[in-house]
């Protein structure tokens, strides 16, 4: 795969991202971020799958990217982070593994045949990279949210009877 390859699949999620922020009837002003964060986080996946990194190490890095860049975004378009994070980070779910997945649990419902363990180790195999995959795009939006939140002051009542601050 050269270079123009991995510049149009990364404009090509970046359009992935916007096709679910209309979904998820986002903000209209959100748009232009969303295809930037869903552009740059599929160059980077791909990026590093072009230079021999795994699938679940770029899916990671590239939804920590997003995970991170949509935090001072959030604050710049007054929208809450994960209205950026979770479109961009959606055209990134491996879906010719959960495919094959299906495909391998079809096939294991029919006859016994010599193929049969053949059929199960692929099938597994397919389960796991698409398990440890989407495991990773979670924990990379989800990782820097929990690192780089502050308390809003909205969610801070003073208890007036004992002076002290509680989480409303």
């Amino acid at each position: 795969m050269d270079w123009t390859m991995i510049l149009s699949k990364a404009f090509w999620c970046g359009w992935g991202a916007v096709g679910f922020a209309i979904l998820f009837n986002v903000p209209p002003r959100t748009l232009l971020a969303i295809w930037i964060g869903g552009a740059v986080g599929g160059f980077l996946k791909f990026s590093l799958l072009q230079i021999g990194a795994g699938v679940v190490l770029a899916s990671f890095a590239g939804a920590l990217a997003i995970g991170i860049s949509s935090i001072p975004i959030a604050h710049f378009r007054h929208a809450p982070p994960m209205i950026f994070a979770i479109p961009s980070v959606i055209p990134m779910i491996p879906g010719v593994f959960a495919y094959r997945t299906m495909l391998g649990l079809m096939k294991l419902t029919g006859n016994i045949g010599a193929d049969y363990n053949i059929i199960i180790a692929e099938t597994v195999n397919n389960g796991s990279k698409t398990l440890f995959v989407i495991l990773a795009l979670s924990m990379g939006v989800a990782v820097p949210m929990h690192l780089m939140r502050q308390e809003s002051v909205k969610n801070i009542r003073l208890h007036k009877r004992r002076g002290e601050v509680v989480k409303g």
